[in-house]
């Protein structure tokens, strides 16, 4: 039978519009069960205390549970390759972190890429480090640290969360820019890392501000500087370790996403309820209280983010020969 030709075009029409509506009726329903949310580093450090934050936001506004799921391992691998492999349906979140840009060069193969498998949703914050000593070291200004490093060449030691965390990566960046040998030392995470400072097993830690600022407070720890580029509001008095070596500055983005090939409405939809997030006033105040800048960011903004963070600590990374446990 032959159509008319109006009442073919207007089924053709109708035909055409058929994927972009089925994708608007899954980001209308979604979610309709529980989100699974992977958090790759260990349960208590700053990307856990940010993913309880944004996934306690998100199950309010959204009526479903967000579960917090830690994945530690291998620099953050194990749990982005859960969800570099997990199905592209909205049901799967990765905080990712620079952590991710170290390692695409420090890892020579990876099961994923980064980059291809992975599609960034939303920021949640950029943090920065405190390079904390323990007061047992006489030592109270960043000249003094130099002199006396360079006074005793590897017989101080640097602790971070691991190889290629980002903490260990700002400590090498510092080791390079002052010319400095610290032996470094690194552990699984912060939670076994700061006790080893606290306790005088290391000397000195480029510490994420969130999780070493009560013990600075506390004078259990002597905060030299701060990685950031401007001095942070809740250690106002402590100088950033640029005004001692220009154009230092170092600090991790940490954001949301989602299996590359998930649908466009579903990331629209998440991009826009944590951004209201990071607009709430009590938010907003805890991340400040941690030391943390909150990051509101298209995907767009953070895929260029990624890319310019890859080249950035790329040579930091070849500079150090630092090579994975």
């Amino acid at each position: 039978m032959k159509l008319p030709r109006r009442q073919f075009l207007h089924l053709a029409a109708g035909a055409a519009a058929l994927p972009a509506l089925s994708r608007v009726a899954r980001a209308q329903t979604w979610p309709s069960r529980s989100v699974r949310f992977v958090v790759p580093f260990p349960a208590g450090g700053v990307s856990d205390i940010l993913a309880w934050q944004i996934g306690q936001w998100l199950a309010e506004r959204l009526g479903r549970p967000f579960i917090i799921e830690n994945r530690p391992g291998a620099g953050s691998n194990i749990g982005t390759e859960v969800v570099a492999k997990a199905p592209p349906d909205g049901y799967t979140l990765l905080e990712f972190s620079s952590a991710n840009a170290v390692n695409a060069t420090l890892y020579e193969k990876l099961n994923f890429d980064f980059i291809r498998d992975i599609a960034p949703v939303a920021g949640l914050a950029r943090f920065h480090y405190v390079m904390d000593v323990n007061p047992s070291l006489p030592i109270k200004t960043v000249p003094e640290f130099v002199a006396y490093a360079k006074a005793n060449p590897g017989k101080l030691s640097m602790a971070s969360n691991g190889i290629g965390t980002s903490s260990h990566i700002a400590g090498e960046l510092f080791k390079l820019m002052a010319g400095v040998d610290i032996v470094h030392v690194p552990y699984r995470g912060a939670a076994q890392a700061l006790p080893a400072l606290l306790g005088g097993q290391v000397q000195i830690m480029f510490d994420a501000s969130a999780s070493s600022i009560e013990h600075i407070r506390a004078g259990k720890l002597r905060a030299l500087a701060v990685t950031s580029a401007a001095r942070l509001d809740a250690l106002p008095d402590v100088p950033t370790l640029g005004e001692f070596l220009a154009g230092y500055e170092a600090s991790s983005t940490n954001g949301v996403a989602v299996p590359s090939g998930t649908s466009i409405d579903i990331v629209g939809k998440l991009n826009t309820e944590i951004n209201a997030g990071l607009a709430d006033p009590n938010i907003r105040a805890k991340f400040a209280d941690l030391g943390l800048t909150v990051l509101v960011a298209s995907p767009a903004e953070l895929k260029k983010l990624i890319a310019d963070e890859t080249e950035k600590w790329g040579k930091v990374v070849r500079f150090s020969g630092a090579r994975p446990e």
